[in-house]
């Protein structure tokens, strides 16, 4: 299983965009809580620190997709380099100005959301250059999801130790100073400056014209409302059991979940239709939240919640296979940008719906949205399997001199993934 992960972090360059990219994505990651923990300090209410960090998250939704556009037209340096920098320059205003004047406030959260920069999408778009074997690429889709787990799992340690070693202020500038420097370790690198996307034909639709790609942003819009509603859910159980370390376990439990799944789905090479495969792997994430409903005793509970969560990454990583597949030519970050938006926004419906449902029927309906919202997300996938199972805008394309010396044809790689 080892041994297929060195094989891609020993490529050249490979440790290196990973490790940035998940440093330069810190702030984002963190960017919530980062906020709540700084409004408190300043003495504003909860009310409007779940206001602020909801204006993040809606604006970031927004930034990424039209960002990824940009990055595809102009290359990723570019782009994402004065992102990053105008991102962490609003958040560094927030952090100076605090709540007053609330106007400003507003609109320095808003900036950081919209200018953070794609840099997971930017990623993807660039293991096809790093990563000469098809199947290699698939495994770093598998071990990107993984390292994903991870930095949710380790950015709120960050935050709470820079906030109790020196003050929420300053959580929020170092963290998008890390941010910063993650982000340039990646633009810099050779394959970041080299890479290109292929020609693209003009479309106001972008990367959203290929059937194939809304089909997936369908799915995982549901995927996102089943995470989401699960995060609530799991807070009156947590109520009634022990409180607020027992729904600590609880979420880190579906973070071990995924990170178990992930890693063993990476540690193989797949055979067979990749959509074929994300039908299975959903539906099997839409059962594995069923349990749930039972709301057995804190061990019990804890592995049912691991269970969870462990088909989480391999569907995530499995769904990183057909963006590729489909995005059509010369909008490959665009789209993976479009699936980090759609997620986000489904996480953010489902915990918007999860709260009236939770205050209505206690935690039991609350466990129930989950498995409905998966199955729903199953149902999406089966309705439109023979769209997803035709090959992308971008499928079969013969490189150029300019992008592989030796002119191999490498079926199923996206023209536009390719440096």
């Amino acid at each position: 299983m080892a041994a297929g992960y060195l094989e891609i972090l020993r490529a050249r360059h490979a440790a290196r965009l990973l490790v940035g990219t998940l440093i330069g994505r810190l702030p984002n990651a963190t960017a919530a809580i980062a906020i709540v923990l700084f409004v408190r300090a300043e003495g504003g209410s909860y009310s409007l620190a779940g206001a602020l960090a909801a204006v993040y998250g809606v604006a970031n939704a927004v930034g990424q997709p039209v960002l990824g556009r940009l990055v595809d037209l102009h290359g990723q340096p570019r782009v994402q380099l004065p992102a990053v920098v105008l991102s962490a320059l609003a958040m560094a205003a927030f952090a100076f100005t605090g709540v007053d004047p609330l106007p400003l406030a507003y609109v320095a959260v808003a900036a950081a959301g919209v200018f953070t920069p794609p840099l997971e999408g930017g990623l993807r778009a660039l293991w096809p250059s790093v990563l000469r074997k098809e199947g290699q690429v698939h495994t770093a889709y598998a071990m990107d999801a993984i390292a994903q787990e991870v930095m949710f799992a380790v950015g709120p340690l960050l935050v709470t130790l820079c906030v109790s070693l020196w003050s929420a202020q300053a959580g929020l500038l170092v963290l998008n100073v890390i941010g910063v420097l993650g982000a340039l370790s990646v633009v810099v690198s050779p394959p970041s400056r080299a890479w290109r996307s292929a020609p693209r034909e003009a479309h106001w639709l972008g990367a959203l014209r290929s059937p194939g790609l809304l089909a997936l942003l369908g799915a995982f819009l549901f995927v996102g409302i089943a995470l989401g509603s699960l995060t609530v859910a799991s807070v009156p159980y947590a109520d009634d059991h022990g409180g607020d370390v027992v729904y600590g376990w609880l979420m880190a439990a579906v973070g071990l979940g995924a990170l178990v799944g992930g890693t063993l789905y990476g540690a193989r090479q797949w055979t067979g239709e990749p959509a074929r495969r994300l039908q299975v792997l959903v539906a099997f994430l839409a059962v594995c939240y069923l349990p749930l409903m039972l709301m057995p005793g804190v061990v019990a509970m804890t592995l049912l919640t691991v269970l969870a969560g462990v088909f989480l990454a391999p569907a995530i990583a499995c769904a990183f296979v057909l963006v590729d597949r489909h995005a059509p030519r010369g909008t490959v970050t665009e789209a993976f940008s479009w699936l980090v938006t759609t997620f986000t926004v489904g996480h953010s419906v489902g915990t918007g719906l999860a709260g009236p449902v939770v205050d209505a029927g206690g935690a039991l309906w609350g466990f129930a949205l989950p498995g409905a919202a998966g199955g729903v997300s199953s149902l999406v996938l089966l309705a439109t399997g023979r769209v997803l199972a035709a090959s992308g805008g971008g499928a079969v394309v013969a490189s150029s001199s300019e992008n592989d010396p030796n002119r191999a044809v490498e079926p199923r790689f996206s023209s536009g993934d390719r440096a």
